[in-house]
C-alpha cells in the first residue's frame, strides 16, 4: 500500500529466514545479529540522519558527565563510543540509547572519593572508574542471566521521586561554582553550598565565566522548553565556542576544555587492589540498582510508544555489555538515557545503527579533529549538567504525592533528605530501605474490616463504605487483606480476640480468606492456639473462600485437627446459609451501632 510505514521491528519467518535471527540462534542473546540479518536498506537514511543528530548531543553531554563523575572529559567520549557499540550488539531495544548519565555521575564520584580520597591522581581515578564500570557490567549481566529484573522494584515510585529530587539538588549545587568560574573544596551538599556562598562573598566569581555559563544555560533551558525539536545543547556549545573566539574568553579568566588526546581510545585492562575492590563492589551494587530501575522504566516507556514488547532481562544484559565494553577503554559506568533516546526517536531512528553512527562520528572527531572542542568553556559544560539536573527533578510528582497520599509523600521526602544530607551512596541505601520498609508495613498492618450485607447490592461489603448494612446476630464476617505470616500474626490474633469479646459474643467469626494468599508456620502455630481459645469461649473460627494452595498448607501444618472440617466453606454465601440454617437468624439493621465490631483498627493510609 502506498505511503504505508514499514514496521519498526523486522519480522523473521520460520521457513527460509536467517538461522541466526531465529529465537534459538545467536539472535536470542545478541539481538544485534538479528538486526544485521534482517536490516532493510530503506532504514539506512533515517538511521544515518538520526545518528548525526544524536552525536551533536552525545559529545558535550559525554564530556560534561565525565567531569560530573570527577574524571577527565575525554573519558566521557570513550565511554559513549563503546557503550553504544556494546549495547548495539546485546541490547534488545531498537532505539534505546546508553551512555554516561547525570544520575550516575555523583555516585561514581562518591565511590572514587571513598576509594582514593579527594584530590587523587586523575590517572588512578580513571583506572578505578574503569574497574567500577566492569563490576557494574558483570553485576548487571549476571542479574539479567539470572532473571533478576524484579530488583528494580526495590525502588518504589515515591522513593524514586525523592531520590531523584535529592540527586537533582546535589548536582545543581555541585556545578554552581564551576558555572561561576571557580572551585570549592567540599564534600556533600551542605559543604558545597556553603563553599559556593563563601566564594561568592569573597569575590572569587569570574564575570566572564558567569556570563557565558548563564547565557548557555538559558539557551538550553529556553530551547528545550519552547522548541524541543531544536538541538539545544549543540546550539549552546556552538554559541559558547563562538563567544570564546570573539571575546577572547580564555584571556578573561574563563577556563577552557583545552585540546583532547588525539587518536583511537586506548585499550586498557581495569585493575584494582583487593581493598579497593571491596569498596568498588559496594558502589557497583548501588549503581546497578539505580541503572536497572532507570533502564527498565525508560525501556518500558519507549517500548509502549513503538508497540515493542520489553525484554527486561535482555535489557539488563545489553546495558551490562555496554558497561563491560566501555570499561576496557578507560570508560566508566553507563546507563540508558531518556533524553538522548527521545532525540533519536524524534530524528527518525529505526535501529541501533543510529547509535553505531553516533559512535563512528565521535571516533572520527577523536582521530581527525581532536582540537574541535578545545575552546569550549568549562562553564558551558556546567550548564549542560545543570540543565540535565533540572530534568531529573519531579516537583509535580511530589505535589501529587502530597495531594493523594501523605504517607508516600513523607517517604519521598525522607529519600530526598537521605541523598541531600547523607550523600549519594547512603541515599540510595536509604531509598531502598524505605521501599522495603513500606512493603513490610503493608504486610505488618494490612487493611482489615468487617463485612455486612448492603440492601440493593449483591454480596457482602465493607462496613466503612456501607455503615448501615445489615448483619446477622451472632455472626461476624471478617476480612484480612494480606498473607498471614509471622509479621502480622499478632495483629490478626489481637483483632480476632477483640471481635470475640464483643457483646453479645459471636457464635461464628467467618474469615473471608480470599485475600489470604499464604499461611506460614508462625501463623499456623498462632491459629492452633487461637482456635482452642475461641472454642473454650463458645466462638468458632470459620473459613470461607480459602485458596486450595493455602488449604493444603493448613492441612500439612496439622491445623485440620484443630479446625472442624464443617467450618470450611467455598464461599461466603455458603457460610452465611449454613449459619442461618443452624441458628435461624435473620438479617437486622443495626440501631445506633458503630460501623465495625470489636474496634477494627482504622484504615491505614494507602
Amino acid at each position: 500500500m502506498a505511503g504505508r510505514r514499514p514496521p519498526l521491528e523486522p519480522t523473521v519467518s520460520g521457513a527460509g529466514g536467517p538461522a541466526s535471527a531465529g529465537p534459538g540462534g545467536p539472535g536470542r542473546w545478541m539481538p544485534g545479529v538479528r538486526t544485521v540479518a534482517t536490516y532493510r536498506r530503506a532504514w539506512l537514511p533515517k538511521d544515518l540522519v538520526a545518528g548525526l543528530v544524536l552525536s551533536s548531543l552525545l559529545v558535550p553531554q559525554g564530556m560534561a558527565y565525565a567531569e560530573l563523575a570527577g574524571l577527565p572529559p575525554i573519558t566521557g567520549l570513550y565511554t559513549t563510543v563503546f557503550g553504544l557499540l556494546g549495547y548495539a550488539v546485546f541490547g534488545p531495544s531498537r532505539i534505546l540509547v546508553v551512555g554516561p548519565d547525570s544520575s550516575l555521575g555523583p555516585m561514581i564520584a562518591a565511590v572514587l572519593v571513598a576509594t582514593i580520597g579527594s584530590g587523587g591522581d586523575p590517572a588512578v581515578a580513571v583506572g578505578l572508574a574503569s574497574m567500577l564500570g566492569l563490576l557494574v557490567g558483570l553485576t548487571m549481566t549476571a542479574a539479567g542471566i539470572a532473571k533478576l529484573g524484579f530488583v528494580a522494584d526495590l525502588l518504589s515510585k515515591p522513593t524514586q521521586i525523592g531520590y531523584m529530587n535529592g540527586l537533582a539538588v546535589t548536582i545543581f549545587v555541585s556545578q554552581l561554582p564551576k558555572l561561576f568560574g571557580f572551585s570549592v573544596d567540599g564534600d556533600g551538599l551542605v559543604s558545597e553550598a556553603s563553599g559556593f556562598l563563601r566564594g561568592l562573598a569573597a569575590g572569587e566569581a569570574v564575570p566572564a565565566a558567569c556570563a557565558v555559563g548563564l547565557f548557555t544555560l538559558a539557551i538550553i533551558v529556553v530551547l528545550q522548553r519552547w522548541l524541543p525539536k531544536v538541538p539545544a545543547v549543540l546550539l549552546a556549545v556552538v554559541a559558547a565556542i563562538a563567544a570564546t573566539w570573539i571575546l577572547d574568553l580564555g584571556e578573561r579568566g574563563v577556563e577552557l576544555v583545552g585540546p583532547l588526546p588525539a587518536g583511537f581510545p586506548p585499550f586498557t585492562v581495569p585493575r584494582a587492589s583487593w581493598s579497593q575492590l571491596v569498596l568498588l563492589l559496594v558502589g557497583a551494587v548501588g549503581i546497578t540498582i539505580v541503572s536497572l530501575a532507570d533502564t527498565i522504566s525508560t525501556a518500558s516507556s519507549f517500548a509502549a510508544r513503538t508497540g515493542q514488547e520489553i525484554r527486561a532481562d535482555q535489557e539488563m544484559i545489553g546495558v551490562g555489555a555496554a558497561n563491560v565494553a566501555a570499561s576496557f577503554f578507560q570508560g566508566f559506568p553507563v546507563s540508558t538515557s531518556g533524553s538522548r533516546t527521545a532525540v533519536a526517536a524524534q530524528s527518525g531512528a529505526r535501529t541501533q545503527v543510529t547509535g553505531i553512527v553516533g559512535a563512528a562520528v565521535i571516533l572520527t572527531m577523536l582521530v581527525l579533529t581532536p582540537g574541535l572542542l578545545r575552546d569550549l568553556p568549562q562553564p558551558t559544560l556546567a550548564a549542560v549538567v545543570i540543565a540535565a539536573s533540572l530534568s531529573l527533578a519531579d516537583l509535580p510528582g511530589t505535589v501529587r504525592l502530597w495531594r493523594r497520599r501523605r504517607l508516600e509523600f513523607l517517604v519521598s521526602i525522607a529519600a530526598f533528605l537521605g541523598v541531600a544530607l547523607l550523600g549519594v551512596l547512603p541515599g540510595i541505601g536509604v531509598a531502598v530501605g524505605l521501599s522495603v520498609l513500606n512493603v513490610f508495613r503493608r504486610v505488618w498492618w494490612p487493611y482489615q474490616t468487617e463485612l455486612r450485607r448492603a440492601p440493593g447490592v449483591s454480596g457482602y461489603h465493607d462496613v466503612r463504605s456501607y455503615p448501615d448494612a445489615e448483619l446477622l446476630p451472632g455472626l461476624v464476617l471478617f476480612r484480612f487483606d494480606a498473607p498471614l505470616i509471622f509479621a502480622n500474626a499478632r495483629v490478626f490474633r489481637d483483632q480476632i480476640r477483640r471481635l470475640a469479646r464483643t457483646e453479645p459474643r459471636p457464635d461464628w467469626i467467618v474469615l473471608a480468606a480470599e485475600p489470604v494468599t499464604d499461611v506460614d508456620t508462625t501463623a499456623a502455630d498462632m491459629l492452633a492456639v487461637l482456635v482452642q481459645e475461641l472454642d473454650a469461649q463458645g466462638t468458632a473460627l470459620v473459613w470461607a473462600e480459602l485458596k486450595d494452595p493455602v488449604r493444603s498448607k493448613i492441612d500439612r501444618y496439622g491445623l485440620t485437627a484443630a479446625v472442624d472440617e464443617a467450618h470450611y466453606f467455598a464461599t461466603l454465601d455458603e457460610a452465611v446459609v449454613a449459619y442461618r440454617a443452624r441458628t435461624g437468624a435473620t438479617w437486622t439493621t443495626p440501631a445506633a451501632e458503630p460501623p465495625t465490631r470489636g474496634e477494627v483498627p482504622p484504615r491505614p493510609a494507602r
